[in-house]
């Protein structure tokens, strides 16, 4: 009895555990990205050895699918004037690359490099909870990107879903704010990536929301993106702006 009591002991409390890292998860996605439909503009910017190289502006218009509780997302160039009016369309497991030059639409990878160290990925408005599978690693106090420091869980997530972008990240979440701290983001072969710190944490879309993020290669600290989040707008979006056919009429602004 003695034994069978231990064995549903310890099963109940890896149950708690697995539970306490979703919820944990789930509390940063409700901080990073608000239900209602919203756009933003994200400015990024690559700066290699300090100095600014190259600089895109988007605008993303989200919308979740309460169907899944994942995002769609309609992603609309603006600068540079070369790229301005091509779109990308995350519907579904399907992310889509329209360019009115060509007048067609051809289907990219999330990981397909943006600017710098920002991939297409980076910028789509996702939650991780949906997508990954979180296990509690423990707690641990880092140092934010404004270098102050942050008691935070500490959690490691696999890939759940074929719309996962990575295969593998750590995730680092303050204790009692739920705020997003940092990640780590592994490739498919267990090689890490990049680091990305969350800040610019400010009243922002009905709540306090990160303005803001730093991706620092994980080779060569050198090469850095940062992405700034503005202009952060609530925005009853149609769901027909998310169809593949309707990009080449699509006229959002």
């Amino acid at each position: 009895r003695f034994l069978l009591a231990a064995v549903v002991h310890v099963t109940g409390a890896e149950g708690a555990r697995a539970q306490t890292a979703h919820a944990i998860i789930a509390g940063a996605d409700r901080i990073r990205n608000p239900a209602e439909p919203f756009r933003t503009t994200s400015v990024l910017t690559e700066y290699v050895q300090g100095k600014p190289k190259d600089r895109t502006v988007l605008t993303v218009y989200s919308k979740e699918d309460k169907a899944t509780g994942q995002f769609r997302n309609l992603v609309r160039y603006v600068e540079p004037p070369r790229d301005a009016g091509k779109m990308a369309l995350l519907d579904g497991q399907n992310l889509w690359f329209y360019d009115p030059a060509a007048k067609s639409s051809v289907r990219i990878s999330t990981q397909q490099r943006l600017v710098g160290q920002a991939s297409i990925g980076d910028v789509l408005t996702i939650n991780f909870a949906v997508d990954y599978t979180g296990t509690l690693l423990g707690d641990e106090t880092i140092i934010d990107a404004e270098h102050q420091s942050r008691n935070c869980w500490h959690l490691d997530l696999r890939a759940a879903t074929p719309t996962a972008v990575y295969s593998r990240a750590e995730y680092w979440i303050e204790h009692g704010s739920f705020w997003p701290i940092k990640t780590k983001f592994y490739s498919d072969s267990g090689r890490v990536l990049k680091v990305l710190y969350y800040r610019g944490f400010s009243q922002r879309l009905g709540g306090v929301r990160p303005g803001g993020a730093v991706i620092i290669d994980a080779v060569d600290a050198t090469l850095v993106t940062t992405v700034q989040f503005e202009n952060p707008t609530f925005q009853d979006i149609p769901d027909f702006w998310y169809q593949r056919d309707y990009l080449p009429r699509l006229r959002p602004e």
